[in-house]
């Protein structure tokens, strides 16, 4: 189980390029994830220069994401100057543990619906992140949770090699404190286990205190932890 290969696979950059020791990420407006850039080989400073100069070119301040086991490339960013972003946890708990989907609160499909753009929308997950989830190759769903029949919370769940992923897990505000992260995380894990998918896994920030209580409550693990170092802006 790679949690981190299936948190890259199930929410993919708009493109992705092989430089030097790097794997550069070109985000289109998608957030940290499909943005940052990765290092695939021992650390090297003389590479770095040279990747940041590939990301400025895209219109992106240079971002890396630093991963398990990488101490010696967190150090050398921050000698920099890169400043940490977003500390992280990786989460999971075997899915058909997890998995419930009562009758008529959660529903899965193959497409997005507007009242789901709109839960999203207002929870700052807009156009571009909409885009990464029509990017997805492989399997994955749409999730909807309805609370007094209508649409009230939405998420998105994709799977790669035996993990699940669950994506922008958002309630609408007027709906929350009503179980419906919950429901949604259950169903999530419904359809990993109904498709065979052993594992369900997510992120989510380290300062996200009501999202973490939550999925600890659902009996999810931390796996691994990762952050993010943003390159200092660019003098004028």
């Amino acid at each position: 189980m790679d949690l981190m290969a299936a948190l890259t696979a199930t929410w993919p950059a708009a493109e992705t390029r092989r430089f030097r020791s790097w794997t550069l990420r070109r985000g289109a407006g998608g957030g940290n994830r499909v943005s940052a850039a990765t290092l695939e080989g021992p650390w090297a400073a003389g590479g770095l220069a040279a990747a940041e100069a590939e990301m400025r070119a895209w219109g992106q301040r240079p971002l890396v994401m630093v991963r398990p086991g990488e101490a010696e490339l967190d150090a050398a960013l921050a000698a920099r100057g890169y400043e940490v972003r977003d500390r992280s946890l990786l989460l999971a708990a075997p899915a058909a543990g997890l998995a419930a989907r009562p009758a008529e609160t959660v529903i899965d499909g193959d497409g997005l619906l507007a009242s789901m753009a709109t839960i999203w929308a207002a929870g700052g997950i807009g156009p571009a992140r909409l885009a990464v989830m029509a990017r997805v190759a492989g399997p994955k769903t749409w999730l909807m949770a309805r609370l007094d029949e209508r649409v009230a919370g939405c998420a998105f769940v994709a799977a790669q090699d035996g993990v699940a992923m669950l994506h922008a897990l958002e309630v609408a505000p007027e709906a929350r404190r009503r179980g419906l992260g919950a429901v949604l995380t259950r169903g999530a894990a419904a359809w990993a286990a109904d498709r065979g998918v052993p594992t369900l896994g997510l992120a989510v920030t380290e300062a996200n205190t009501p999202a973490r209580a939550l999925y600890a409550g659902l009996g999810m693990a931390e796996a691994a932890r990762y952050h993010y170092r943003l390159a200092p802006a660019e003098e004028d």
